[in-house]
């Protein structure tokens, strides 16, 4: 078959988020909606979720979320103001946050190495599929997104069989990964979740407005990152997926 030279080729954008970051799922929200706007234009993006932990000194059986948060923000009252805003926000995008169902602070390596894992099998269908899951799991359910049992539900849902998940999950090399992965984005600068990278130009951070998203995409599409290689999008980097 034919290929059009002159046709666009697909920019590679990366998403750096954590599992548990709230805006991060607004950010998703603002995403999709800035895509296909870009997309009418002939603009095309193979998307790639990238782990980041907000809380990389978690323990692995993650914490308390009332006496985690009411320590780390001052009090418990201060906790409840910040989960207020975000769930005003997350309302508006058609999200529902039932923080009052979250019992429990989670360590976010497992989620990461799921979300690696769909990308392995599936792509990046199978991968936003199973983003999307896990937000929607900690924040709406309040499930506990660092449990395995639940890792598994998700997976399952989503395809994935649960032994499969169960084994990769297992696998000390795909922790590392993710730490490994980590570094790496950090030592490029990045410090906040939600994060866009366009073929490998870091472009913003934060749940930013939709015409926000569009605007920065276009214009680094048109600077086109072919000058540079897309640092985030090489599947040499750990297990293909940085944070």
């Amino acid at each position: 078959m034919a290929t059009d030279i002159n046709a666009p080729q697909a920019l590679h954008l990366d998403v750096i988020s954590d599992t548990i970051c709230p805006w991060c799922y607004v950010g998703k929200r603002h995403l999709e909606a800035a895509l296909p706007i870009l997309v009418a234009e002939g603009l095309t993006f193979k998307i790639r979720w990238r782990p980041f932990q907000l809380n990389p000194d978690m323990p692995k059986e993650g914490r308390d979320r009332r006496a985690y948060r009411s320590a780390k923000f001052g009090s418990w009252e201060k906790s409840l103001a910040l989960d207020a805003q975000v769930a005003s926000a997350g309302a508006a995008d058609g999200l529902q946050f039932h923080h009052e169902l979250m019992a429990k602070t989670p360590n976010t390596i497992a989620s990461h190495i799921l979300i690696r894992l769909a990308y392995e099998i599936g792509g990046a269908t199978l991968q936003d599929r199973v983003v999307e899951a896990l937000f929607a799991a900690y924040f709406t359910l309040g499930r506990d997104v660092g449990d395995a049992q639940v890792l598994a539900d998700i997976g399952q849902a989503a395809g994935i069989d649960r032994a499969v998940t169960f084994a990769a999950l297992e696998k000390p090399a795909n922790s590392a990964g993710v730490t490994e992965d980590e570094d790496l984005v950090r030592r490029i600068g990045l410090n906040g979740v939600p994060s866009i990278v366009l073929n490998g130009e870091y472009l913003f951070s934060g749940a930013q407005p939709v015409s926000t998203i569009v605007t920065a995409l276009r214009e680094a599409s048109a600077r086109s990152a072919s000058l540079r290689p897309p640092v985030l999008s090489s599947s040499e980097v750990g297990y293909g997926d940085i944070p």
